[in-house]
């Protein structure tokens, strides 16, 4: 053991050290644990949020969205589909259509995103369609007309409850894009059978969102055989723009793309944000932590200063003396961080499994508070409660290799 190391412990450890010392550095210690377990636990719901944010909206959006920049729809979309759907980093590929429409059923109504779909391609990519609450064949919902030939729809369970709609009931689709009769602009108007009930866990889609098949959706919207865009998921997400732009060259001239980064920017921006505030304003109370230590070490200097005079007469430098109490502060900073370190991610990790924080999931989007443990932020903790505890080491420090042994020893 180093000679530094070793009189820093005893000094520590020490049975004679005073009461208030002894309280002080308690304190310090309890302050570190309680600025770290805090800024741990912050963190972690930071990173949940984020965490199942993304996996949900990844679950039940596309990757990348390829449109036509002028209106209209893609007539050629299956030849082009073909195409695309081989590119390196194409995971799926699928048309869709997106329309808001009116929802009638028991005498009431609300209006709803209906998005038109081909089942066997949609499943491949879109987690909702695996995530069926109630109907026929859960896992595979059968969007076969029934014997009268009316078309299926899947609706959100939260619009289910809503509305009192259960799978095998029928509803009305009246699409705001109608037809011109001798009387006028008619709204065209559909009847559906609703095959089966979906639970995405996010509320947005539960609540305000609907499948149809890419046929039904263009009856009902009045147009031919058109893809209003085609989606797209790939392999791996950090390469989201370079294989939109790929997908964008190899489509040619006239079309665009758009991103599940683009369409979420100001969300995750502001998750960002949250994260920043919440370290620096909670940051602050490991600081205060640091002072504590500043304090005790302050007071250990002028208790030990005879310890110090006799240990530098007898040979120590004093880049030792600096160091004993370097190793002082870091232990107290340490041993506060380990402690803060365990109990904040042991109760992340318990909040998170029992979910003990719920959520009005009308306004979060999810029904309770997730926590996530990053192994980035807990790297960054350590080193700025390390860096923080060094920093309220360096003055008392400094004074004690500057104690002059001889003024010091002359009246003992």
């Amino acid at each position: 053991m180093k000679f530094e190391w070793m009189v820093a412990l005893r000094y520590l450890r020490s049975p004679n050290k005073p009461t208030v010392l002894r309280l002080i550095t308690l304190f310090a210690v309890m302050g570190v644990a309680a600025g770290v377990g805090t800024l741990a636990v912050a963190l972690s719901m930071n990173a949940g949020f984020r965490q199942t944010l993304q996996d949900r909206l990844l679950g039940v959006t596309a990757h990348v969205n390829l449109t036509r920049s002028a209106a209209g729809g893609i007539a050629d979309y299956r030849a082009l589909l073909e195409k695309l759907r081989t590119l390196p980093g194409v995971r799926a590929a699928a048309p869709a259509i997106y329309q808001t429409v009116l929802l009638s059923s028991g005498g009431r109504a609300r209006g709803l995103m209906v998005k038109g779909i081909d089942p066997a391609l949609e499943k491949q990519s879109n987690e909702i369609l695996n995530r069926l609450a109630a109907g026929k064949g859960k896992g595979a919902p059968d969007f076969a007309p029934d014997a009268d030939g009316i078309e299926a729809i899947l609706i959100g369970h939260t619009l289910a409850q809503e509305l009192s709609i259960s799978a095998g009931d029928y509803v009305t689709l009246t699409s705001p894009q109608g037809r011109l009769t001798p009387f006028g602009m008619v709204p065209r108007t559909r009847r559906f059978r609703v095959a089966a009930v979906f639970d995405s866990g996010f509320y947005d889609y539960d609540a305000n969102w609907g499948f149809v098949t890419l046929a039904a959706a263009q009856g009902l919207a009045g147009t031919s055989d058109l893809a209003g865009v085609l989606e797209f998921r790939i392999a791996q997400l950090d390469r989201t723009d370079e294989i939109a732009q790929q997908i964008l060259r190899a489509a040619g001239r006239g079309f665009s793309v758009s991103t599940w980064m683009d369409q979420n920017r100001a969300l995750f921006r502001a998750l960002r944000l949250e994260k920043l505030v919440t370290a620096i304003f909670i940051g602050l109370i490991t600081f205060v932590a640091g002072l504590n230590i500043l304090v005790v070490l302050a007071m250990t200097v002028t208790e030990k200063a005879r310890d110090i005079a006799v240990l530098m007469s007898m040979g120590a430098r004093r880049e030792q003396i600096r160091n004993i109490f370097i190793w002082q502060g870091l232990a107290v900073g340490a041993f506060g961080m380990a402690i803060g370190l365990v109990a904040g991610y042991s109760l992340a990790w318990a909040a998170d499994a029992g979910r003990w924080i719920r959520l009005d999931a009308e306004i979060y989007a999810i029904p309770y508070v997730p926590f996530h443990a990053n192994w980035l932020d807990a790297l960054w903790i350590i080193a700025a409660t390390l860096l923080i505890s060094v920093l309220a080491t360096y003055y008392p420090a400094r004074a004690a290799s500057r104690l002059p042994p001889v003024e010091i020893l002359r009246y003992e």
